[in-house]
């Protein structure tokens, strides 16, 4: 089983290398994007300040509570488990119907249409409560 699960909050134990050269520090805020070989890696979109973008293009730092503010990807990188720790897991960031659409989105068509069939017997089941 996976230590950590898709969408979860995670923030680095350790410098990470990335691709454009630079170095994430320890304690760098990400999400976890992509999980490999049921959490032997995973695929990390890591992040740095609060910024927004100018006119031309350019960003500029801001604060998270300012209008069209958001944090800045500094790269998406393979990092371990051991290199990261838990902030907030996507269960207590993410509604219930958005993690059965995750869900949904990793299963095989045969499963996903099994899945179907039991939500549809769970709304003839409320059906019949409710009615």
């Amino acid at each position: 089983m996976s230590k950590f699960q898709l969408f979860d909050a995670v923030s680095l134990t350790e410098p990470i290398a990335l691709a454009d050269g630079g170095i994430a520090p320890p304690e760098t805020a990400g999400a976890i994007v992509e999980i490999f070989k049921n959490g032997e890696a995973y695929l990390v979109e890591l992040f740095s300040g609060w910024v927004k973008a100018e006119v031309g293009g350019d960003f500029i730092p801001a604060t998270q509570d300012e209008p069209e503010s958001f944090m800045e990807t500094i790269g998406v990188e393979t990092v371990y488990p051991h290199q990261l720790q838990l902030v907030k897991s996507a269960r207590e960031m993410i509604g219930v119907r958005e993690q059965l659409m995750s869900v949904l989105d990793n299963l095989p068509d045969e499963l996903v249409a099994e899945v179907r069939d039991f939500a549809e017997f769970l709304e003839q089941k409320q059906i019949k409560v409710g009615g």
